[in-house]
C-alpha cells in the first residue's frame, strides 16, 4: 500500500526529471544537504499517484544550465554570496537512481517495477517505513526467516534477507583478501542454524567455524558450536587434530580406494600433473577398478604399464605425482564410507557438522576431502530424492543441506566445472536439496556458467575488474551497481542482492560479537521455552522474553 506518513523535509533529495525503465531515473538535486554527504548505495522511495517506487542511487554528477558559466568558472576571488547564487541558478546536483521495487495501493507487498514515476516527483532518502515495507524486520522469535545482515550506511534501520528464500539456491560471498567474508560467513551460517532451516556442513579449511576464530584485532570471537552447542558437530581428519582444538564429534579418513579420476583432474595444480595424466589415470582404473592408486603406488610401474597398454613414461610420472595423496596423514590404502555414511544421517537429523583440518591447512587436502565427501552426500541425496518422489510421503522429503566451501574457484574453474560435484551441484540447484555457499576472492576464476546460478550475492569490497565484472554475472543492470561496489570501504561494508534480497542494497555488516551472541542466543532460548508463541497472552511473552534474556546474559553477559 502507499505510505500515508509525512516525510521529514531533511530526507527530501529531488526531483525527477528525466529517465526509462531500462536504464534508470535522473533526479535533480535540491536536497537542503551538501551535495558532498549524498552517497552511491542510499536507498530512496519516490511516491506517484498512489504507487511508491524504491531505489538505489548509483551515481551523482555535477550539472550545468549553461555552458558559459564552465567555460568561465568564477575564480578565488569571488564573494561566498555569489557563488551560492550560482549553485542555486546555473549549476546543480544531478543523481542517477536505479529503480528496483514498486508498492501499489493495497498491496502487502512491493513488486518488481514495470512503470516508472512521471516528471518532476518528489525523491526521498529512505525511512524506516520504508525499509520495513521491502525487507520487513528481523524475527528472532518465530521461526527466524528474516535475519538481520546489517544496516543501512547511514541509518540504524536492520536490513533482513529471507533465510528461507537463500537457501533455495546456491549463494555466494565475495570480496577481496582482508575485508572479512570469513565474518560475513559466519554471520549467515549462525542466523541459519537458529531458523533451523536447513542443516550446514562446512568445510573449515583454517579452523574458523568451530569453537572460536581470531580476529584481526587479535580478540577472539565464538565459533558456531560454542554458540549452539546442542546443534553444531566438529569433525577433524585423521591425524590432524591442533593441540587446545577441543572435542571432536568425529574423525574422517580417507582410502585411496575412494579418490576418483575426477579427484585427481581436480588436484592438477596442486600436484603439478602433466598433460598425459588424466588419460593415465582412466586407462588405470578401467584395468584395476577402485584399487588403481594402490596398484599404482606399491606394484611395479613398467609390469603396470604392460598390463594396461598405458604408457609407461606417463604411468611412472603419474606415480610419482601421487605418492603425495599416500603420504597425507588421514589417507589409507582402503576405507569404508562409514564415518561419511554417519556425517549424512546426522545432516539428515538437523544436526550442522563442521570439518576442520587443523594441520592439514592446505589446498591439497582441502580440495581431495571436500571433493570425495561432497560427492558421496551428493549420491545419497540423489537416493533420497528418488525415495521421496516415489513414496510422496512427508516424512521421506529430505533436509535440505547447504554445502559451504571456502576458496571456490579451485573447484569451479571453467576447466573442471562440468566434470565436478559441485559444478553438478550448482547447476542442479534445488533438484536435490543440495546447495553450496561458496565463499571466494577471486569469482574471475569461476565458471561463467556457476557464477549465472548463484541465487544471492553478498559482495565486500572487489578492485580487480574481471572480478567485478564476474560478481554482476546475469544481473540486470549492473552498471550502476558497479559503481556503488566500487566505492564500499574494506571493512564491515557489502553490497547485497540477489534472490533473498528483495533488490540490491550495501549495508554496514551485523557486527559479530557479544550483542549478538545475546541477541541470537535469546531467541532460541525463547523459541525452546515457548511451543506455541503466538498462544501466549502478551503477558506471558513479555515473562518468556525477559526469562531467555536474563538466561542470555548468564551465559554471555
Amino acid at each position: 500500500m502507499s505510505s500515508n506518513f509525512k516525510r521529514k523535509p531533511e530526507k527530501y533529495l529531488g526531483l525527477v526529471t528525466s529517465g526509462s525503465l531500462s536504464k534508470g531515473l535522473q533526479v535533480r538535486i535540491r536536497s537542503s544537504a551538501p551535495l558532498e554527504h549524498i552517497q552511491t548505495g542510499q536507498f530512496v522511495a519516490i511516491e506517484s499517484n498512489g504507487v511508491r517506487f524504491f531505489g538505489m542511487l548509483t551515481d551523482v554528477a555535477l550539472e550545468a544550465t549553461t555552458d558559459s558559466i564552465l567555460l568561465d568558472p568564477p575564480g578565488e576571488d569571488t564573494s561566498a554570496l555569489v557563488r551560492e547564487v550560482l549553485q542555486g541558478v546555473y549549476t546543480y546536483g544531478d543523481a542517477h537512481v536505479d529503480n528496483r521495487l514498486a508498492l501499489y495501493q493495497g498491496d502487502a507487498n512491493p513488486r518488481p517495477v514495470r512503470s516508472i514515476p512521471a516528471h518532476f516527483t518528489s525523491v526521498y532518502i529512505a525511512e524506516e517505513t520504508d525499509f520495513d515495507a521491502v525487507f520487513g524486520s528481523e524475527d528472532l522469535l518465530q521461526g527466524g526467516k528474516n535475519f538481520a545482515i546489517g544496516k543501512p550506511l547511514d541509518m540504524e534501520i536492520d536490513i533482513c534477507i529471507d533465510l528461507e528464500r537463500f537457501v533455495e539456491r546456491s549463494n555466494g560471498i565475495f570480496g577481496k583478501s582482508g575485508t572479512g567474508k570469513s565474518f560475513l560467513t559466519r554471520l549467515l551460517l549462525a542466523g541459519l542454524i537458529r531458523a533451523d532451516i536447513c542443516s550446514n556442513l562446512i568445510f573449515d579449511m583454517h579452523n574458523e567455524y568451530g569453537e572460536q576464530a581470531q580476529a584481526e584485532n587479535k580478540k577472539f570471537v565464538k565459533g558456531l558450536r560454542a554458540l549452539f552447542s546442542q546443534k553444531v558437530q566438529v569433525w577433524s581428519l585423521k591425524n590432524t587434530r591442533l593441540g587446545g582444538s577441543g572435542s571432536i564429534d568425529g574423525e574422517i579418513f580417507i582410502g585411496l580406494n575412494q579418490i576418483e579420476v575426477e579427484d585427481i583432474l581436480l588436484l592438477q595444480d596442486e600436484l603439478n600433473l602433466n598433460a598425459t595424466a588424466s588419460e593415465s589415470a582412466y586407462i588405470l582404473k578401467e584395468k584395476y577398478g577402485d584399487k588403481w592408486i594402490v596398484e599404482l603406488l606399491n606394484g611395479d610401474p613398467e609390469q603396470i604399464a604392460t598390463d594396461s597398454r598405458a604408457n609407461i613414461q606417463s604411468v611412472k610420472a603419474l606415480r610419482n605425482k601421487l605418492h603425495a595423496l599416500k603420504n597425507l596423514p588421514f589417507v589409507v590404502d582402503h576405507s569404508s564410507i562409514d564415518s561419511v555414511n554417519q556425517i549424512v544421517d546426522n545432516l539428515a537429523r538437523g544436526k550442522h557438522i563442521v570439518i576442520q583440518f587443523g594441520k592439514s591447512d592446505n589446498m591439497l587436502s582441502y580440495i581431495l576431502v571436500a571433493n570425495i565427501v561432497t560427492r558421496i552426500i551428493h549420491e545419497k541425496y540423489k537416493d533420497k530424492v528418488d525415495q521421496y518422489r516415489q513414496s510422496q510421503k512427508a516424512s521421506d522429503e529430505p533436509r535440505r543441506v547447504m554445502i559451504t566451501i571456502e576458496e571456490a574457484h579451485k573447484f569451479l574453474t571453467p576447466a573442471v566445472a562440468g566434470q565436478t560435484i559441485f559444478g553438478t551441484i550448482a547447476r542442479e540447484m534445488r533438484k536435490y536439496y543440495v546447495t553450496l555457499l561458496v565463499v571466494d576472492q577471486r569469482p574471475s576464476s569461476i565458471d561463467s556458467e556457476i557464477m549465472s546460478q548463484i541465487g544471492t550475492r553478498v559482495v565486500a569490497l572487489i578492485n580487480d575488474e574481471r572480478d567485478i565484472d564476474a560478481v554482476f554475472t546475469g544481473v540486470s543492470g549492473s552498471s550502476g551497481l558497479k559503481t556503488v561496489l566500487a566505492s564500499l570501504d574494506s571493512k564491515q561494508q557489502a553490497l547485497v542482492l540477489g534472490h533473498a534480497a528483495p533488490m540490491p542494497v550495501v549495508i554496514r555488516t551485523r557486527p559479530y560479537d557479544e550483542a549478538f551472541y545475546k541477541q541470537i542466543i535469546s531467541g532460541l532460548e525463547l523459541a525452546r521455552s515457548t511451543v506455541a508463541w503466538e498462544e501466549l497472552d502478551p503477558d506471558s511473552q513479555e515473562e518468556a522474553r525477559q526469562k531467555a534474556i536474563a538466561e542470555a546474559n548468564d551465559l554471555y553477559g
